[in-house]
């Protein structure tokens, strides 16, 4: 691991202006690209402090050998030069926006001298155009189906129509009039390609426009007595209609935007564009990649939006023909990036026109978003419970952790302990178990802390690691039966009755000791203990002086963040329950003879506070164990409060 300050720069020789630059390696190779409004101040910010920065950003500083940089006049210069460099050396570093293969989509070989219409996975190419992607290849060829009927366009491959060229019949397709059939010379090459440019003007939005046009070829056909040529005009107006029906119309004004959204944990981060053209859904895209985070970077989203952008739309730029313009009129995006007016000019030379960059506040544009959103954060789930539902990955992430961690045996149970308060206030805890590498919720705990609520996480942990192994270790030393972790009156398992083989805490070096402590007070000497740190994701050995950094990629790291976050979100849906239960009924704290019992059937018999105070007396006192006198005072302390008053003081309290 290099040492960032053997190659760091003369502060003085960084020029204060905007830029372009590279880190390499020691062999020269170029690993990471990024572009800044000032050289000095962005090159200076990865080396301040190494230990405060992104991980994956840590080990590019410690991974480079050299850092070069170019100075350029205007910051939509630097997002072209940022985006030519990171095409042309493919930094390891640089995450790339490369289309999903899993995604189907329907493509139209422009480039052949006799288009072609297929469905397509793969790499986009030059001189294809591209319509989707389509959550399933049935929906392409169920469309295509439809709109073959009026556009009879090819879809046979280059062997076939070659084929049927030699031997002077056309397919199926070609007598039933879903192909027009240019390998016979039905129709020469430019008749062949003003279908196929017909074709994708619908499907590119001139939708309208299409359908006007065959209703008035239909009048006129009608008018003329050409009924059976009407007949078929009308046949394919009702095709149209039917693949129309199945893109939603989700924009009425006819909006063309492309809606991005995001959803992301520390380590990576899923994407979603729908692309919305003529108010309707045209197609959808989706990633996951590895989060990169700049050194001075303001906020996780404006990061992903800003070398999203610029990495997406430069590669859709390449590929789209010339009478195409790979950017929509709008993009809409969760945040906009520090260098959005930069963005916007580029994105607007990229089109050719102006290209608005904003936020949707209200109405049908933010609903799309929301919509948007959810789409990510499914994705995100569904990414992270393949892994998890993987057997084999869940076999080599605890193979892992034992090589790791020096464990006798894989950790086929795993317990972690996590706390959660808000400045010290109803300080909980939870405890969560995993075996095999899956969630046993059936043994979740939780915790409120007692003795230790006001002396910080690390005693909050002590003390949860002492209530859970002081029972087993004192039934471990006395029972002698053969089956120690049944209760031979029920034949139940006992509570607690199984010690883990890993101990997880949520925090560093502090926390994990803490853990070590007690269970060594205990006696307990077969439970392994490790400190998980949230920002670094560094995993703490007690009495260790340094963390242990397990590999991003590692399917272990993986398992060890999925059990820490599942201990936080029972944490913390705890603390939730039990901070909302103390302030709804903290305005009736200071009523004499009133104990928690009585404000607890209270509050349960009415319902709320706000049924409490717009009580009489009479109604209050006829719940049981509410005498006439306690009545008058619930009464007399609640009706000299405002609902505005006591809704503050709840909120302060």
């Amino acid at each position: 691991m290099a040492d960032p300050s053997t190659y760091r720069p003369s502060p003085g020789t960084i020029p204060d202006a905007p830029g372009v630059y590279k880190f390499r390696d020691p062999g020269g190779r170029v690993i990471y690209v990024g572009k800044a409004k000032s050289l000095r101040g962005r090159l200076n910010s990865y080396f301040a402090d190494v230990s405060s920065l992104h991980p994956r950003t840590r080990q590019m500083v410690t991974t480079a050998g050299a850092v070069e940089w170019t100075v350029v006049s205007t910051e939509v210069e630097a997002l072209q030069l940022e985006y030519n460099w990171i095409k042309e050396f493919d930094p390891r570093f640089n995450v790339r926006y490369r289309d999903d293969k899993s995604y189907p989509v329907l493509a139209v070989t422009m480039h052949e001298e006799y288009p072609r219409l297929h469905v397509y996975r793969g790499p986009r190419k030059k001189g294809v155009r591209y319509f989707g992607p389509y959550a399933h290849a049935w929906a392409i060829r169920e469309t295509l189906d439809l709109l073959l009927r009026v556009f009879p366009a090819r879809t046979c491959s280059a062997g076939v129509f070659k084929r049927h060229g030699q031997i002077g019949r056309p397919c199926l397709l070609g007598y039933i009039d879903k192909c027009s059939a240019p390998c016979v010379g039905k129709v020469d090459a430019d008749e062949h390609r003003a279908i196929v440019d017909d074709f994708c003007d619908f499907l590119s939005g001139k939708t309208d426009a299409m359908v006007r046009r065959l209703e008035k070829e239909m009048a006129a056909a009608s008018d003329a007595w050409e009924f059976e040529r009407a007949a078929r005009l009308r046949d394919d107006v009702a095709a149209l209609r039917r693949a129309m029906e199945k893109q939603a119309v989700v924009l009425g004004d006819g909006t063309d935007a492309d809606v991005v959204a995001f959803a992301f944990d520390e380590l990576e981060a899923a994407v979603q564009v729908f692309h919305v053209r003529g108010g309707r859904v045209r197609g959808q895209r989706g990633w996951v990649i590895d989060r990169i985070e700049d050194a001075d970077e303001e906020t996780p989203v404006s990061g992903l939006v800003d070398r999203f952008l610029s990495q997406f739309y430069g590669d859709q730029a390449e590929i789209a023909e010339t009478d195409g313009s790979p950017v929509p009129r709008e993009v809409l995006v969760p945040e906009l990036p520090e260098d959005a007016p930069a963005i916007a000019d580029w994105l607007s030379e990229l089109r050719g026109s102006r290209v608005r960059l904003r936020v949707p506040q209200r109405g049908d544009k933010r609903a799309l978003m929301e919509t948007v959103e959810r789409n990510a954060k499914e994705a995100f789930t569904q990414h992270k419970l393949r892994r998890a539902g993987d057997l084999t990955a869940r076999s080599a992430a605890l193979q892992e952790l034992q090589d790791a961690l020096g464990l006798d045996t894989a950790p086929l149970r795993i317990e972690c302990v996590d706390i959660s308060h808000i400045q010290g206030s109803d300080v909980v805890a939870s405890l969560v178990v995993f075996e095999d590498g899956l969630a046993r919720k059936s043994e979740y705990r939780r915790f409120a802390i007692r003795e230790a609520a006001t002396e910080g996480d690390v005693a909050s942990i002590a003390e949860v690691v002492r209530r859970r192994f002081a029972r087993y270790a004192g039934e471990s030393g006395q029972r002698q039966d053969p089956t120690p972790g049944i209760d031979p009156e029920t034949g139940k398992p006992r509570r607690f009755a199984y010690p883990p083989n890993l101990l997880v805490v949520d925090g560093a070096g502090p926390q994990a000791n803490a853990a070590a402590d007690v269970l060594a007070d205990l006696g307990v000497t077969d439970v392994a203990v490790i400190g998980l740190a949230k920002r670094l994701e560094e995993v703490w050995l007690p009495a260790d002086p340094e963390p242990a950094i397990l590999p991003r990629t590692s399917e272990a790291l993986y398992l060890l963040q999925r059990v820490r976050d599942e201990a936080h979100r029972f944490a913390v849906a705890y603390h939730r329950q039990k901070r909302s239960k103390r302030l709804t009924t903290s305005a009736l704290d200071d009523i004499p003879g009133l104990g928690q019992t009585r404000k607890s059937v209270l509050i349960k018999h009415f319902g709320s506070l706000k049924r409490l105070r717009a009580a009489s007396i009479d109604e209050i006192g006829e719940v049981p164990g509410i005498g006439p006198g306690t009545a008058q005072a619930v009464h007399s302390a609640l009706a000299g409060d405002s609902p505005g008053a006591g809704r503050q003081r709840e909120i302060s309290e």
